[in-house]
């Protein structure tokens, strides 16, 4: 049986076991005595372990055999968790996570790639972890809820934790041979799996009827065991301990055999790039929608309007069903920051306390994928130049290890990231010091505003630092921040005291693909202005308009609002005098202005279509798209205004 076919399945599975594996990791070196991170550990590596030998990757086997060894003498107390051996087991959880890599990269399996030497990186790490499970016994407490030692005392305990679990498989399903040796997966990450009938040899060849066995050895209620074999999915009936339970057993709030019957909710796992095709057709789709909408108005046919507004309802709904199956959790993608800020801050010598909050908001695919290099930025510039050493910490009157925290909060239409730390705070002294050496600011200025800050420590190339280390100092990081949340239609914030630390804020829309906007219009062209950053619009009254400190500014109720007059971006003559223009209100965080335009002409979706402006051009704008007339359209990017 061809197993390649399974390969991509195999490392999306074992991604998910390293990041539970890289978590119990960091939860057992703040709690070494705990035993709920250790048995998390040992399960995640035991089914990687088994994983890898039923693909026939037999360095990934044989790399978590041997951490499975060292977790194992963990687990009976003969070994003691040291800072010694949590870095033994970072070390072991790196390789594990490169082999499984390179085994899918290359196609590993007996006879062919993996015979061949393992990498130097690779084989020093199972060397240690041979010596560490070869080591002599040392006294040390064994941790509670550790197995039993004596061999007397295991018969005990598998005689009295041995389960019989029947299965069965739907009608219809697709890859059988998958299908099983997935719920025998999932079996063994609720105990030990002892045997498995027929075969699993025979369950790869897909040589079995409908149904199977599992001899389990297992502590876990049989509720939870049948509940996560049904999770699998593709399962008919469940049997354990002589007990058999038909269709999905338990529904929120609801009790065992209440939908006897019932189909188990069924999953796919989608490759991306057909959801991006598709989301593609449904941006095309809606284009189309605005185009049929436009024409209809000006037919004025009551049964052509009647069709066109049923196909833009129908639109819409597919619309916003695609939008919904390409949003995913933040956490999928932050949850490989804690381990990072470990190593970093374990590099340098400081303590650090790191939380994530929010990690259940969902956003756009495509838009998490790319802020996951910005925040990985925020939190090296955190961790290198924000947070204090014990040392110093401990001079200001502060704990010796520092807080930092990311954060993922809504607010209206956005989607707010925030890195905060309880440092030093940003030194606004050399900042200025170093913007009048470069002849960024006027000799004579005395401080920077939080807007100023910014904008200063976001060129390219500025740094303050007085070396170069691993982890900043050549003058890439917050530019690269800006560069990239701009680009997504995004805008960044900071606020920063000093002693007392540094906050800064990404706000992003939901998605990167359909945004609704307000149309204006300069002169003779039409320009897109995202919704998420208008708070109104309000017709200019030339009696409303003064000038403060040699700048535009006009009176809106009790608030002064700085004006911007959009022609003069554009390098346009304005209108006449008598021309009436129109201001919309933009709001970035605190942050607000009013941008002056000839005429607003209405609200419309728009698919973005990103583009690669000419050098010379304005950084104006941050995308393109195509209006209901088949006119293209600039989107503005409100964050370069402010």
């Amino acid at each position: 049986m061809d197993l390649s076919r399974y390969a991509e399945l195999f490392l999306t599975e074992s991604r998910e076991h390293l990041s539970a594996m890289n978590h119990a990791l960091l939860a057992l070196e703040s709690t070494p005595t705990a035993s709920e991170p250790m048995s998390a550990i040992f399960r995640a590596v035991h089914t990687v372990k088994g994983m890898s030998a039923t693909m026939g990757y037999r360095a990934v086997t044989d790399l978590a055999h041997e951490m499975e060894s060292v977790l194992d003498r963990v687990r009976r107390g003969e070994v003691a968790v040291t800072p010694e051996l949590m870095e033994l087991l970072f070390q072991g959880a790196d390789a594990l996570e490169q082999a499984i890599e390179g085994a899918v990269d290359t196609g590993a399996a007996p006879g062919g790639a993996d015979d061949a030497p393992l990498p130097e990186s690779i084989a020093a790490v199972i060397a240690l972890l041979k010596a560490c499970a070869a080591a002599p016994v040392k006294a040390a407490p064994a941790a509670a809820g550790t197995a039993p030692a004596t061999p007397a005392a295991a018969l005990t305990h598998a005689a009295t934790s041995s389960r019989l679990v029947r299965l069965r498989l739907a009608s219809g399903t697709a890859l059988r041979g998958a299908r099983a040796l997935l719920l025998v997966k999932k079996a063994a990450t609720l105990g030990t799996v002892l045997e498995v009938v027929p075969p699993v040899e025979a369950l790869q060849a897909e040589e079995f009827g409908a149904g199977f066995s599992i001899h389990l050895d297992s502590t876990a209620p049989r509720d939870d065991i049948v509940r996560a074999l049904f999770e699998v999915g593709d399962v008919d009936r469940v049997e354990v301990d002589g007990i058999e339970t038909v269709g999905q057993p338990v529904q929120q709030g609801g009790t065992e055999g209440q939908t006897a019957g019932a189909r188990p909710t069924r999953q796919v796992r989608i490759d991306l790039q057909r959801l991006d095709t598709l989301m593609n057709m449904i941006g095309e789709l809606v284009i189309a929608r605005g185009r049929l909408l436009d024409l209809a108005a000006r037919h004025q046919d009551p049964a052509l309007e009647e069709a066109v507004t049923h196909a833009a309802r129908l639109i819409g709904e597919m619309q916003d069903e695609v939008m919904l199956s390409r949003m995913v959790p933040v956490g999928q993608v932050f949850d490989r920051f804690p381990r990072l800020v470990r190593d970093a801050a374990h590099g340098l010598g400081k303590q650090i306390v790191f939380s994530v909050e929010g990690n259940d908001i969902e956003l756009d695919r495509s838009m998490l994928d790319e802020i996951g290099d910005p925040v990985l930025h925020l939190l090296r510039n955190a961790v290198d130049h924000g947070i204090e050493t014990p040392e110093e910490r401990r001079a200001a009157g502060k704990q010796p290890a520092g807080s930092l925290v990311l954060s993922v909060a809504r607010e209206r239409s956005t989607v707010l990231v925030r890195v905060e730390d309880d440092g030093r705070g940003v030194d606004r002294g050399r900042v200025l010091a170093r913007a009048k050496e470069l002849s960024l600011v006027e000799k004579d200025k005395a401080s920077l505003s939080d807007d100023e800050l910014m904008r200063i420590i976001a060129r390219p190339g500025f740094s303050t630092a007085k070396r170069v280390t691993d982890l900043s100092g050549r003058g890439v990081g917050i530019d690269v921040v800006m560069n990239r949340v701009r680009a997504m239609g995004g805008a960044v914030e900071m606020r920063s005291v000093p002693g007392r630390g540094t906050a800064v804020t990404v706000r992003l829309p939901h998605t990167l693909a359909i945004v609704r906007a307000l149309l204006a219009r300069v002169r003779d062209e039409v320009y897109a202005v995202p919704l998420a950053h208008v708070n109104e619009t309000v017709e200019l009254e030339a009696r409303s308009v003064r000038k403060v400190q040699g700048r535009e500014v006009m009176l809106l109720r009790d608030d002064v609002l700085p004006l911007i007059r959009f022609h003069d971006l554009l390098q346009v003559e304005a209108n006449g005098t008598g021309a009436r223009h129109q201001v919309i209100v933009l709001e970035v965080g605190e942050r607000r202005a009013g941008l002056v335009v000839d005429e607003l002409t209405g609200q419309q979706d728009i698919v973005v279509k990103q583009f690669d402006p000419a050098r010379e051009s304005l950084a104006l704008f941050s995308g393109a798209t195509i209006l209901g007339d088949g006119a293209p359209a600039l989107i503005v990017d409100v964050g370069s205004l402010f």
